[in-house]
């Protein structure tokens, strides 16, 4: 896929410019854990915290996903294993600030 030429001012209302290629960076990031974690943990995760979280343009390349706190709380001691919901959660965000940095052309994708 052709990257997309990246305006930080448009993000600054993301979901207007960029809603597409959100999506693809949080559905990349899903897929590549997907089978490698337990997928009831990935899912919650996505469903419950992702689907709450907001990601920032940081300058210089670099993205940051926020997460909702509280949801991330909540979601953790429902799961039952609080170790390998830090893991996936920590994992998926750096697989989301990856594919946004090679969705909108500051990294190659190998």
């Amino acid at each position: 896929m052709a990257e997309t030429e990246f305006d930080p001012e448009k993000f600054e209302d993301k979901y207007v410019h960029y809603f597409e290629e959100l999506q693809e960076a949080y559905s990349n990031a899903y897929n590549q854990l997907h089978g490698r974690y337990d997928s009831a943990i990935l899912k919650a995760i996505d469903r419950n915290v992702l689907s709450e979280s907001e990601p920032f343009y940081e300058g210089d390349g670099e993205f940051r996903v926020d997460l909702p706190e509280e949801r991330v709380e909540e979601v953790r001691a429902a799961v039952g294993d609080p170790d390998q919901f830090d893991t996936v959660l920590e994992e998926l965000v750096d697989r989301i600030e990856t594919e946004l940095r090679r969705i909108f052309g500051f990294e190659s994708a190998d």
